[in-house]
């Protein structure tokens, strides 16, 4: 079979299967569960790939799935794909028929568009196992949204061995870019993300005599202010770093000065060194100015994902793959992004490619963005999603290592 010939048919049986991927994330969208809570889900992956014919199957980190479709000479090469399956503590907007059924839980992430992609992706090459040698490793995994990530657990639980695969590639949702199209960047790609959870300590009392108060109101307020040095003055402008803080509660009122406040942040950066550092200064300033004007600081800084590396090699050959199946015009540089993503945890592990996959269509008005109420995506993104990543699996089996 040539090349055109494997390309054409991977598109067909992507067209073909269209409808019963459109359901399956329907079904999902319609069911999502929240992050390491994904018992139904995993449950509904195995069967639908059970009756695919995919057979060798092994839970993992509890609600995780790994699943092995072998070609020819199946012990020639091995490469994994990947999908995440959580859904997001947000409740939905949208009044389409497939609406999440679960109060307050929405796939607002896309999630349910990267399994059903995946299970899709299963049943193509499950039907072509006979034109590629090596093995296929299909990692559905849990927790994406939520520390300390569903990849960790998976990789430490085991995902990535027997048998190893020597590369991952994973795809995204991305509402900024137009249906029909995909985003790739080689190198780094995405940032580390750390959560700050901070608690301020004075001495309450009345708004009108605060002299007789440690306010931590104007403390904490200091400290804002103060910790965005870290980007603006201390840190590298080479290094992109954020560090941003979207909780302030101050139980107080308009004449109470409360005794403590709570802070939320995130800082994020690219740097392993500079993360490491800028977490000592971050409480070095913080511990310095509490005490400096009367009061403590109770910090925990919560470590997150690491930055995320797509291998330039890898995605090279990921974006020439790409261009040959969907056109020069439908393949998209990607700018740095400082959003986080726990597939940095497979970046640290072997070679990889995180890329995206466009859901927009301003026609219809699918243009909201992730994580909010109103986001959805352009169903031909399915199967676009599906047929790339067939491809871009097939194509990478063939390269001779």
């Amino acid at each position: 079979m040539t090349v055109g010939d494997l390309k054409n048919q991977i598109k067909e049986i992507s067209n073909s299967i269209l409808e019963e991927v459109v359901y399956n994330r329907r079904h999902l969208h319609a069911n999502p569960e929240l992050s390491f809570q994904e018992h139904e889900t995993v449950k509904f992956v195995s069967e639908k790939l059970r009756s695919y014919g995919i057979v060798t199957q092994e839970i993992k980190a509890e609600t995780g799935l790994v699943a092995l479709i072998e070609g020819v000479n199946p012990d020639k090469k091995v490469i994994a794909l990947r999908a995440d399956m959580d859904a997001l503590p947000i409740e939905e907007a949208n009044e389409v028929p497939y609406k999440s059924r679960v109060p307050g839980v929405m796939h607002a992430c896309g999630h349910d568009v990267h399994t059903s992609s995946l299970l899709g992706v299963a049943q193509v090459l499950h039907k072509l196992r006979d034109q590629f040698e090596g093995t296929v490793k299909l990692i559905f995994q849990p927790g994406e949204e939520k520390v300390p990530g569903g990849a960790s657990l998976m990789i430490k639980d085991g995902a990535l061995n027997n048998p190893s695969p020597s590369k991952i590639l994973g795809q995204h949702v991305m509402p900024l870019i137009p249906v029909g199209k995909v985003g790739f960047r080689k190198g780094m790609y995405m940032a580390s993300a750390d959560e700050i959870y901070l608690t301020v300590k004075g001495k309450g009392g009345h708004g009108a005599i605060p002299e007789m108060s440690v306010d931590p109101v104007v403390i904490t307020s200091h400290i804002i202010v103060a910790l965005q040095q870290l980007v603006s003055r201390i840190g590298s402008p080479k290094v992109p770093s954020v560090l941003t803080f979207g909780k302030v509660i101050a139980e107080g009122a308009t004449n109470i000065i409360p005794g403590e406040v709570k802070v939320e942040g995130t800082f994020r950066t690219m740097n392993e060194e500079w993360r490491a550092e800028a977490h000592q200064k971050i409480r070095r300033m913080i511990e310095g100015i509490a005490e400096s004007m009367g009061a403590t600081a109770d910090l925990e800084i919560r470590k997150g994902y690491p930055y995320l590396v797509n291998e330039p090699e890898l995605t090279g050959r990921a974006i020439d793959a790409a261009k040959e199946f969907l056109g020069e015009e439908n393949v998209v540089e990607l700018d740095l992004w400082m959003g986080a993503e726990d597939f940095a945890f497979y970046t640290q592990q072997l070679d990889a490619c995180f890329y995206r996959l466009g859901t927009r269509n301003e026609e219809k008005g699918i243009v909201s963005g992730v994580h909010t109420p109103t986001f959805d995506i352009d169903e031909h993104a399915l199967e676009v999603g599906v047929g790339l990543m067939s491809w871009l699996a097939i194509k990478e089996l063939q390269e001779a290592k």
